[in-house]
Protein backbone atom coordinates (compact mmCIF):
# COMPACT_ATOMS: atom_id res chain seq x y z
CA UNK A 1 0.00 0.00 0.00
CA UNK A 2 1.36 3.15 -0.91
CA UNK A 3 0.96 6.10 1.24
CA UNK A 4 1.72 9.98 0.32
CA UNK A 5 3.53 11.63 2.81
CA UNK A 6 1.44 14.05 3.19
CA UNK A 7 -1.88 12.04 4.05
CA UNK A 8 0.48 10.51 6.94
CA UNK A 9 -0.37 13.03 10.05
CA UNK A 10 -4.39 12.80 8.80
CA UNK A 11 -4.22 8.65 8.95
CA UNK A 12 -2.28 8.96 12.49
CA UNK A 13 -4.62 11.66 13.65
CA UNK A 14 -7.88 9.25 12.58
CA UNK A 15 -5.97 5.72 14.29
CA UNK A 16 -5.32 8.00 17.95
CA UNK A 17 -9.01 9.11 19.39
CA UNK A 18 -9.60 11.25 21.55
CA UNK A 19 -9.37 9.53 24.93
CA UNK A 20 -6.64 7.76 23.62
CA UNK A 21 -4.52 11.15 23.69
CA UNK A 22 -6.09 11.63 27.21
CA UNK A 23 -4.84 8.63 28.74
CA UNK A 24 -1.03 9.18 26.92
CA UNK A 25 -1.22 12.54 28.13
CA UNK A 26 -2.55 11.50 31.85
CA UNK A 27 0.30 8.54 31.93
CA UNK A 28 3.18 10.99 31.09
CA UNK A 29 2.17 13.84 33.45
CA UNK A 30 1.92 11.04 36.00
CA UNK A 31 5.15 9.81 35.35
CA UNK A 32 6.77 13.05 35.25
CA UNK A 33 5.63 13.91 38.73
CA UNK A 34 6.33 10.56 40.20
CA UNK A 35 9.94 11.87 39.22
CA UNK A 36 9.30 15.08 40.72
CA UNK A 37 8.98 13.39 43.89
CA UNK A 38 12.55 11.78 43.84
CA UNK A 39 13.78 13.75 46.47
CA UNK A 40 10.80 12.40 48.65
CA UNK A 41 11.23 9.07 47.81
CA UNK A 42 15.02 8.84 48.00
CA UNK A 43 14.93 10.94 51.61
CA UNK A 44 12.76 7.99 52.96
CA UNK A 45 14.91 5.08 51.17
CA UNK A 46 18.16 6.91 53.20
CA UNK A 47 16.11 7.46 56.54
CA UNK A 48 18.00 5.19 58.51
CA UNK A 49 21.32 5.86 57.24
CA UNK A 50 20.18 9.52 57.88
CA UNK A 51 19.46 8.80 61.27
CA UNK A 52 23.13 7.16 62.43
CA UNK A 53 24.59 9.83 60.82
CA UNK A 54 22.85 12.54 62.83
CA UNK A 55 23.16 10.50 65.74
CA UNK A 56 27.57 10.08 65.29
CA UNK A 57 27.35 14.21 64.95
CA UNK A 58 25.69 14.60 68.24
CA UNK A 59 27.87 12.71 70.18
CA UNK A 60 30.75 14.53 68.39
CA UNK A 61 29.32 17.63 69.54
CA UNK A 62 28.71 16.92 73.02
CA UNK A 63 32.79 15.92 73.13
CA UNK A 64 33.39 19.05 71.24
CA UNK A 65 35.19 21.86 73.74
CA UNK A 66 32.71 24.45 73.56
CA UNK A 67 33.89 27.83 70.85
CA UNK A 68 31.70 30.54 70.04
CA UNK A 69 29.75 30.38 67.25
CA UNK A 70 30.28 31.75 63.75
CA UNK A 71 28.55 34.17 61.71
CA UNK A 72 27.75 31.42 59.54
CA UNK A 73 26.74 29.47 62.62
CA UNK A 74 24.60 32.21 64.32
CA UNK A 75 22.43 32.81 60.88
CA UNK A 76 18.94 32.46 61.02
CA UNK A 77 18.41 28.40 59.65
CA UNK A 78 16.38 28.13 56.38
CA UNK A 79 12.32 28.15 56.86
CA UNK A 80 10.86 25.00 56.77
CA UNK A 81 7.48 24.51 54.45
CA UNK A 82 4.54 23.54 56.02
CA UNK A 83 2.36 20.81 55.08
CA UNK A 84 -0.40 23.38 53.78
CA UNK A 85 2.34 25.02 51.78
CA UNK A 86 3.58 22.20 50.47
CA UNK A 87 0.05 21.21 49.18
CA UNK A 88 -0.59 24.49 47.81
CA UNK A 89 2.77 24.26 45.88
CA UNK A 90 1.69 21.11 44.61
CA UNK A 91 -1.47 22.72 43.00
CA UNK A 92 0.49 25.62 41.56
CA UNK A 93 3.03 23.36 40.32
CA UNK A 94 0.32 21.24 38.26
CA UNK A 95 0.58 18.57 40.34
CA UNK A 96 4.48 18.73 40.21
CA UNK A 97 4.31 18.70 36.44
CA UNK A 98 6.25 22.09 37.00
CA UNK A 99 9.18 20.53 38.64
CA UNK A 100 9.87 18.79 35.61
CA UNK A 101 13.72 20.80 35.00
CA UNK A 102 12.86 21.04 30.80
CA UNK A 103 9.74 23.07 29.52
CA UNK A 104 7.65 23.32 32.71
CA UNK A 105 5.67 25.32 30.78
CA UNK A 106 4.94 23.12 28.01
CA UNK A 107 4.31 20.07 30.49
CA UNK A 108 1.77 22.63 32.28
CA UNK A 109 0.10 23.05 29.22
CA UNK A 110 -0.68 19.43 28.47
CA UNK A 111 -2.09 19.59 31.76
CA UNK A 112 -4.73 21.55 30.28
CA UNK A 113 -5.34 19.75 27.91
CA UNK A 114 -6.69 17.60 30.06
CA UNK A 115 -8.45 20.59 32.00
CA UNK A 116 -10.34 21.05 28.99
CA UNK A 117 -11.13 18.12 28.47
CA UNK A 118 -12.40 17.50 31.64
CA UNK A 119 -14.81 20.57 31.24
CA UNK A 120 -16.27 19.29 28.34
CA UNK A 121 -17.11 15.78 30.26
CA UNK A 122 -20.24 17.50 32.20
CA UNK A 123 -22.09 18.52 28.72
CA UNK A 124 -22.83 21.74 30.01
CA UNK A 125 -22.05 25.02 28.75
CA UNK A 126 -22.66 26.82 31.49
CA UNK A 127 -20.54 24.69 33.45
CA UNK A 128 -17.98 24.89 31.05
CA UNK A 129 -18.03 28.84 31.54
CA UNK A 130 -18.17 28.27 35.17
CA UNK A 131 -15.39 25.70 35.31
CA UNK A 132 -13.40 28.13 33.46
CA UNK A 133 -13.88 30.81 35.34
CA UNK A 134 -13.32 28.99 38.63
CA UNK A 135 -9.89 27.69 37.25
CA UNK A 136 -8.64 31.16 36.66
CA UNK A 137 -10.04 32.42 39.87
CA UNK A 138 -7.90 29.63 41.47
CA UNK A 139 -4.98 29.97 39.94
CA UNK A 140 -4.53 33.44 40.63
CA UNK A 141 -4.67 32.33 44.30
CA UNK A 142 -2.43 29.53 44.22
CA UNK A 143 -0.07 31.28 42.05
CA UNK A 144 -0.01 33.84 44.26
CA UNK A 145 0.75 31.60 47.66
CA UNK A 146 3.48 30.11 45.64
CA UNK A 147 4.92 32.86 44.83
CA UNK A 148 4.79 34.37 49.00
CA UNK A 149 6.14 30.23 49.81
CA UNK A 150 9.23 29.95 47.06
CA UNK A 151 9.45 34.05 47.57
CA UNK A 152 10.30 34.40 44.07
CA UNK A 153 8.28 36.37 41.06
CA UNK A 154 6.54 34.37 39.02
CA UNK A 155 8.51 31.32 39.77
CA UNK A 156 9.00 29.11 36.41
CA UNK A 157 7.84 26.16 38.33
CA UNK A 158 4.56 27.44 38.80
CA UNK A 159 2.33 26.41 35.57
CA UNK A 160 -1.29 26.52 37.21
CA UNK A 161 -1.91 29.54 35.18
CA UNK A 162 -0.78 27.45 31.76
CA UNK A 163 -3.56 25.18 33.15
CA UNK A 164 -6.45 27.54 33.81
CA UNK A 165 -5.72 29.46 30.32
CA UNK A 166 -6.13 26.82 28.15
CA UNK A 167 -10.09 26.43 28.37
CA UNK A 168 -10.40 30.14 26.67
CA UNK A 169 -7.89 29.23 24.04
CA UNK A 170 -11.13 26.93 23.06
CA UNK A 171 -13.85 29.00 23.45
CA UNK A 172 -14.68 30.18 20.18
CA UNK A 173 -14.38 26.56 18.51
CA UNK A 174 -16.67 25.79 21.58
CA UNK A 175 -19.43 27.70 20.84
CA UNK A 176 -18.82 26.85 17.26
CA UNK A 177 -19.69 23.36 17.67
CA UNK A 178 -22.61 24.35 20.57
CA UNK A 179 -24.60 26.68 17.76
CA UNK A 180 -24.17 23.91 15.13
CA UNK A 181 -24.99 20.61 17.44
CA UNK A 182 -27.03 23.02 19.54
CA UNK A 183 -25.77 21.08 22.77
CA UNK A 184 -22.30 20.67 24.07
CA UNK A 185 -19.77 19.27 21.78
CA UNK A 186 -18.30 15.74 22.99
CA UNK A 187 -14.69 15.25 24.04
CA UNK A 188 -14.08 13.15 20.92
CA UNK A 189 -15.19 16.80 18.81
CA UNK A 190 -11.34 18.12 19.32
CA UNK A 191 -9.49 14.72 19.53
CA UNK A 192 -9.72 12.74 16.93
CA UNK A 193 -9.82 13.14 13.14
CA UNK A 194 -8.53 16.39 11.57
CA UNK A 195 -9.69 18.15 14.82
CA UNK A 196 -6.63 16.79 16.69
CA UNK A 197 -4.65 18.43 13.86
CA UNK A 198 -6.76 21.95 15.05
CA UNK A 199 -6.20 21.31 18.93
CA UNK A 200 -2.24 20.95 18.64
CA UNK A 201 -2.30 24.21 16.57
CA UNK A 202 -4.19 25.87 19.18
CA UNK A 203 -1.59 24.67 22.01
CA UNK A 204 1.32 25.60 19.64
CA UNK A 205 -0.32 29.29 19.18
CA UNK A 206 -0.73 29.43 23.49
CA UNK A 207 2.75 28.65 23.53
CA UNK A 208 3.90 30.93 21.56
CA UNK A 209 2.08 33.76 22.23
CA UNK A 210 2.74 32.46 26.24
CA UNK A 211 6.55 32.83 25.34
CA UNK A 212 6.70 36.31 23.08
CA UNK A 213 4.44 38.16 25.26
CA UNK A 214 3.00 40.65 22.60
CA UNK A 215 1.63 43.52 23.94
CA UNK A 216 -0.16 44.02 26.88
CA UNK A 217 0.68 40.33 27.90
CA UNK A 218 4.18 41.08 29.06
CA UNK A 219 2.56 44.52 30.40
CA UNK A 220 0.64 42.56 32.54
CA UNK A 221 2.90 40.92 34.64
CA UNK A 222 4.08 44.18 36.72
CA UNK A 223 0.23 43.19 37.92
CA UNK A 224 0.60 42.03 41.69
CA UNK A 225 0.90 38.56 42.90
CA UNK A 226 -1.10 35.58 41.54
CA UNK A 227 -3.05 38.39 39.54
CA UNK A 228 0.20 39.21 37.42
CA UNK A 229 0.99 35.28 36.95
CA UNK A 230 -2.49 34.42 35.76
CA UNK A 231 -3.39 37.50 33.54
CA UNK A 232 -0.42 37.45 30.96
CA UNK A 233 -1.71 33.99 30.36
CA UNK A 234 -4.93 34.84 29.76
CA UNK A 235 -4.53 37.75 27.81
CA UNK A 236 -1.98 35.44 25.75
CA UNK A 237 -5.26 33.02 25.52
CA UNK A 238 -7.27 35.67 24.22
CA UNK A 239 -4.95 35.86 21.32
CA UNK A 240 -5.01 32.19 20.33
CA UNK A 241 -8.85 32.64 20.81
CA UNK A 242 -9.44 35.49 18.06
CA UNK A 243 -6.95 33.34 15.93
CA UNK A 244 -9.23 30.46 16.49
CA UNK A 245 -12.07 32.17 15.71
CA UNK A 246 -10.61 33.26 12.49
CA UNK A 247 -10.04 29.92 11.19
CA UNK A 248 -12.79 28.38 12.39
CA UNK A 249 -15.12 27.29 8.94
Amino acid sequence: MNLDPVHVPLLLANLIGGWEVILIVAVLLVWFGAKGMSDLGRGLRQGMAQFWKAAQEVSEEINRNFEPPSPEQSAPSKRTISYSDEFTLWIAQGFDVGRIPVAPGTFGTLVGLVWFAFLLVPGSLPLYLIGTLLGLIASVWFCGEAERILQQADPGSVVLDEIAAIPVCFLPWVWSEFGRLHAMPPVETFFTGRALLMTALVFGLFRAFDILKPWPVRQSQSLPGGLGITVDDFLAALYVAALTAFLLP
